[in-house]
């Protein structure tokens, strides 16, 4: 499954909400050093209810809006 995600960081709260067929995700990290798009990866396995490993940030690991991959078959070949 790909979802598209637009990635609020430095939030007051950790917050997953669906707009759409966009996912807005408010988090409390900052976006230095990879730590909002870990957070991003440990929320959505909580709300999808899968292990981190089968969760993937397919595109814009640098952006706001990413395209993210949930599911168990992932491997680099979305790349």
């Amino acid at each position: 499954m790909l979802l598209n995600v637009k990635v609020i960081p430095n939030a007051g709260r950790n917050e997953i909400k669906r707009e759409g067929n966009c996912w807005k995700v408010h988090l409390r990290a900052p976006a230095e050093k990879g730590k909002a798009n870990k957070l991003l990866i440990k929320l959505f396995s909580q709300e999808f209810k899968v292990k981190k490993n089968q969760i993937k940030i397919v595109q814009g690991e640098k952006s706001r809006h990413k395209i993210v991959q949930i599911g168990k078959n992932i491997s680099d070949s979305w790349l």
